[in-house]
């Protein structure tokens, strides 16, 4: 089926903030013993590499970051508060460290694979399976062993899914970098407007 299709690589070699619209509505496919968990992207954060200080990637690179400098269509995960994993799409040409946030998901197949890795009842909210990046990455069982893996091809894969088309989608600032100055102001936050899931609510801009 065209949804289950892997996003080509020209999709990923662009700018983070030319992606993460279209990112919306795309399906992130998790294969792990003969399972398929699969979540509907719902909102997402665009990072703009050395150019934005509130991305990873402003000060250079590290240990930490390196797998933002690869080329498009790679996976930067990383570890945060001492307990939580976010993953992130690398996007654009290698070296730019362009990467977009993957916020929150509607976990459209799998859902109890899903529930039982977040602790929670297959019948909870949407906002209580993938609301959230943590939850995200904990309801897909994702973590730092992802950290540079390909996004298209193995057990973590993006796909076609179901794009979202421009008028259902808000945008607003991101969350959590009021540190980063004029670029707090950014608004680089996506989400489809009537998605249940959303990690918290964004009017439009």
């Amino acid at each position: 089926m065209s949804r289950f299709r892997p996003l080509s690589n020209a999709f990923y070699v662009r700018p983070a903030d030319i992606v993460a619209p279209e990112l919306l509505g795309r399906y992130l496919v998790r294969e792990l013993d003969g399972e398929r968990t699969v979540a509907r992207l719902v909102e997402v954060e665009a990072y703009l590499g050395a150019d934005d200080p509130a991305s990873h990637a402003f000060r250079g690179r590290t240990a930490r970051n390196a797998a933002m400098f690869l080329a498009g269509g790679h996976a930067y995960v990383y570890f945060v508060y001492g307990m939580h994993f976010c993953l992130n799409v690398v996007t654009g040409e290698s070296g730019v460290a362009h990467a977009v946030l993957l916020r929150a998901a509607e976990v459209v197949e799998g859902v109890e694979t899903a529930a039982q890795r977040r602790g929670v009842s297959a019948d909870a909210a949407p906002r209580l399976l993938a609301g959230g990046p943590a939850r995200l990455c904990e309801a897909l069982g994702v973590d730092r062993a992802f950290d540079g893996a390909s996004l298209r091809r193995g057990e973590l894969t993006l796909r076609e899914g179901e794009p979202v088309t421009p008028p259902a989608i808000a945008r607003g600032r991101r969350v959590g970098v009021a540190y980063a100055g004029r670029a707090a102001a950014w608004p680089l936050r996506f989400a489809v407007r009537a998605s249940p899931a959303l990690s918290r609510p964004l009017a439009a801009r």
